[in-house]
């Protein structure tokens, strides 16, 4: 998908009601080409900057309340909540954000 006004990728993942494209390949995002987050992964994110680890609790498709904030996403740009190890609490955010991490 490209915006029509610059012709570059747009930022945001593309959602999809299964996990598999047609040719029976996991769904990436279009700008990063990494697969989408799913519930039960160990990811990392940045934080006041420094890496944060933690498991992805749920994918969220539509405006919500969530970890203290209003989250406005959709199916064309979802967005997901996670919980960090160290702490415990809850945050919100973008898949591109995310950087999946190896169990262990």
């Amino acid at each position: 998908m490209r915006s029509p006004s610059t012709g570059l990728a747009l930022a945001a993942c593309v959602s999809a009601r299964l996990p598999w494209n047609s040719r029976g390949e996991r769904r990436r995002c279009l700008v990063s080409g990494k697969q989408q987050p799913r519930k039960g992964d160990r990811v990392s994110w940045k934080s006041h900057g420094a890496e944060t680890t933690g498991e992805v609790e749920k994918k969220i498709t539509e405006r919500t309340e969530a970890a203290g904030r209003t989250v406005d996403a959709s199916d064309q740009d979802p967005q997901y909540q996670v919980r960090s190890e160290k702490s415990g609490r809850r945050a919100v955010h973008k898949p591109q954000a995310l950087r999946r991490k190896k169990d262990g």
